[in-house]
This record gives structure tokens, sequence and C-alpha cells, in this order.
């Protein structure tokens, strides 16, 4: 759903896409968002995210990041993590994940506003300068295998107008179907030599941990975002750990 919002005097164009967790092409609402975001290059993408299960919501943050999108988070519920004896220091949050967070209760509209006009300022930042894209390392067997494959897509310009191309490597490794036929469909030679490499990999986290790159990929996502939040980010009140 598109509609539009006036923020400090200047109005700005919204785009509603459906609520999803992840960036993973398993449902339609996953490639529709997908699609969107990488093709319509927003100047802006305002994240809502519930502020009880942050972990788990921001697991669609990094992902945007990793796509070099210029996110904004609006953390939403904040007065029922706050019942629930949950807090958020919402700067050191910033401070290590390079975006603005915002806090939201979408039920009263407190911090709208807010959140809107945190997204003017990336929108207008775009225009001059394209965000670089978050950087994670997947441990030494998938980061090796990104070492191969993402020089192969550079020099082939692999779906350059679409995803960065360490991203594009990264769903290939996911054995991502839509960016599989991307891939092939853009140049099937570069394609086939990527997959090689995946195959590859494949085999030896097989062999060696009985493990498959897209879960591994999941493991190392989560375990990026469990090391912000330990990091002085989440904590929980005391009269309320004894019931975690």
């Amino acid at each position: 759903k598109e509609g539009a919002a006036l923020v400090d005097g200047r109005q700005i164009r919204l785009v509603d896409l459906p609520g999803t967790y992840s960036l993973t092409a398993y449902s339609m609402e996953e490639v529709v968002s997908r699609r969107v975001l990488a093709e319509q290059k927003p100047g802006a993408v305002l994240d809502v995210v519930n502020a009880g299960v942050l972990e788990r919501n921001l697991y669609l943050t990094v992902q945007m990041l990793e796509m070099g999108l210029p996110v904004v988070i609006a953390l939403n519920m904040m007065d029922e993590a706050a019942k629930g004896g949950i807090s958020i220091d919402l700067q050191r949050l910033e401070d290590l994940m390079g975006v603005k967070a915002v806090p939201t209760v979408a039920r009263t509209g407190e911090g709208l506003q807010e959140a809107l006009r945190a997204c003017v300022a990336p929108a207008e930042a775009r225009a001059q300068e394209e965000r670089k894209p978050l950087i994670i390392s997947y441990g030494t067997d998938i980061d090796e295998a990104l070492a191969q494959m993402t020089p192969l897509a550079e020099a082939a310009g692999l779906l350059a107008d679409r995803y960065p191309f360490r991203w594009t490597c990264l769903k290939l490794l996911e054995r991502d179907e839509v960016v599989i036929k991307q891939a092939t469909d853009a140049s099937a030679e570069t394609a086939t030599a990527l997959m090689d490499i995946v195959a590859r990999v494949e085999a030896h986290l097989r062999t060696t941990l009985n493990a498959h790159p897209e879960g591994i990929i999941a493991d190392y996502r989560y375990g990026y975002i469990s090391s912000i939040l330990r990091q002085g980010v989440l904590s929980l009140a005391e009269e309320f750990r004894d019931r975690v």
C-alpha cells in the first residue's frame, strides 16, 4: 500500500510493505518486500520492530543493512516492553548498529512523527552517497567462499543494479532460488562458476560439521545480534530476572 505523510512541511511518499521477519524468499511476503527494496531503492526504510522481542526482530534489520539500505529502526511497543521489565539503551543500539532508533507506540501514534523525521536525513544523504553494506564474518568456511565468489560477481557486474555483490553471493550460498534464477539469467557462465563454489563448500560443511551454509549463515547473524544486545543495549529489571 502507498500513501503520503507531511513531515516538517515536506510531503514524503510512504510504501507499506508486507510484514516479514527476513528477506529469505520462502514466502510471497518476503519475495515482494525484497523486490521492492532491491528495485525501487527507497530513500530510507522505516523498520518497525517489536521492542519486546528485539533479537528476533533485528534479524531483518541486519539483512537490510547487508543490502546497504538506509535503515531507521522504530522500536514499537516500548510501553509493553517496559511493563515486562525490559530496558533498551537507544543510544547504545544506534552506536553499535550505525542506525537511528526511535521509540514508538503505534496504538497511540507516539513517536511516529519523530520516526518519519528520522527517515528524511538518510533519504537526503542517499542522494549524495551510497551507504556501505554491513559486513559480518560467517566463520572461516563461509568467509573463504565469499572471498572467492565476490570478485567473480564483481568482474561480471552480476546483478549490480539490484544487490551488493557480497549479498548476492550470500544468497547463492543460501540457495535462494529467486537469486539463483536472476543470476543465471544475467550471466549463466558466472552463475555456474559461483554455484560450483557453493557446491564445494556445501560438501565440505556436510562432511566436517554435518551442516549447511544456510544454517551457519543464520546462526552467525543471530550471533552478531546477540553480541550487540549484550553490550549494554538490552537489560532486564532485577525483579523480572527469575521469571526468564
